[in-house]
C-alpha cells in the first residue's frame, strides 16, 4: 500500500497473507479475504502457478507472532475458467482457495462480508484497500498491515480517456487515482468498502499501472467481487 498509513491489528479480521514454500521457508506474495471458514478468496494471478501455499490468518506483523495468528494449509486452488494470464485486461482475475482445516473465529479472524450479486457502488463511495504490499513502487514489503483510503472511482469515469480507457472492464471496480494506492504484494487483497455502516469486501486487488502503482489518474482496480457470487457459490457447492 503507497501511502495511508499501518491500520490497527485485526481491524480487518478478514484479511489473510497468502504464502509460497521455497525452500524450507514460507514467503508472503498476496492477500486475500476469508470468506468461509474453510474458504478464501484470492486472485487468479497470484495463484497460476503450481506452488505450496498456505494462508495466515490473524496475522498483523509478518515478521512477528502475536499468538493470534492461525497457519492453514491450501488444499486446493480453483482458479476462474475464463482467466487467462496473458491478458490481464480481460478481467476473470479471481481464484478461490480450498484450506485444509476449518478456520476458528474470534475476534482476531471473521468473514468477509460479501456485496449481493450485481451490486454498483456510486462514485466516490468510502473504500479502503489493505495489504502488506510495496510502501512505493518498486520498494519493499510492509511488515506492519496498511490500510489506504481509496474512494470508489465510478466505471464511466475509470474507463474514460486519460483514466484507464478500454483497459478497464465492468467486471472491475477501481479505487483511488491519486497519492494512495495499492502496490505489488497487494494482489488479491480485499477492497473493504463502507455501506450502510457496514464494511464489505467489494474488490480483489488485480492491477496497477507499469508506470507506478500511484500514478495520477490511473487507480487501483480490483476484480468486482459482486459480479462473481454466482461462480464462487457454485465452486463451493461443488467442491
Amino acid at each position: 500500500v503507497v501511502g495511508g498509513q499501518v491500520a490497527q491489528p485485526n481491524a480487518w479480521p478478514w484479511q489473510i497473507s497468502l504464502q509460497y514454500k521455497s525452500g524450507y521457508n514460507y514467503y508472503h506474495t498476496c492477500g486475500g479475504s476469508l470468506i468461509d471458514r474453510g474458504w478464501v478468496m484470492t486472485a487468479a494471478h497470484c495463484v497460476d502457478s503450481p506452488r505450496t501455499w498456505r494462508v495466515i490468518l490473524g496475522e498483523h506483523d509478518l515478521y512477528s507472532t502475536s499468538g493470534r495468528e492461525q497457519v492453514i494449509g491450501v488444499s486446493q486452488v480453483y482458479i476462474h475458467p475464463n482467466w487467462d494470464a496473458s491478458r490481464l485486461s480481460s478481467g476473470f482475475d479471481i481464484a478461490l482457495l480450498r484450506l485444509s482445516s476449518q478456520a476458528n473465529l474470534n475476534s482476531y479472524v471473521q468473514l468477509a462480508p460479501l456485496p449481493p450479486s450485481g451490486q454498483i457502488l456510486p462514485h466516490k463511495n468510502t473504500c479502503y484497500v489493505t495489504g502488506w504490499g510495496r510502501t512505493a513502487t518498486g520498494g519493499s514489503l510492509s511488515a506492519q498491515l496498511k490500510e489506504a483510503y481509496l474512494p470508489l472511482i465510478d466505471h464511466a469515469t475509470c474507463s474514460s480517456n486519460g483514466w484507464w480507457g478500454s483497459t478497464v472492464k465492468t467486471s472491475m471496480v477501481c479505487g483511488g487515482g491519486g497519492a494512495e494506492a495499492g502496490c505489488n504484494g497487494d494482489s488479491g487483497g480485499p477492497l473493504n468498502c463502507l455501506v450502510d455502516g457496514k464494511y464489505y469486501v467489494h474488490g480483489i486487488a488485480s492491477f496497477v499501472s507499469g508506470y507506478g502503482c500511484n500514478t495520477p489518474k490511473k487507480p487501483t482496480v480490483f476484480s468486482r467481487v459482486s459480479a462473481y457470487i454466482e461462480w464462487m457459490d457454485s465452486v463451493s457447492i461443488s467442491a
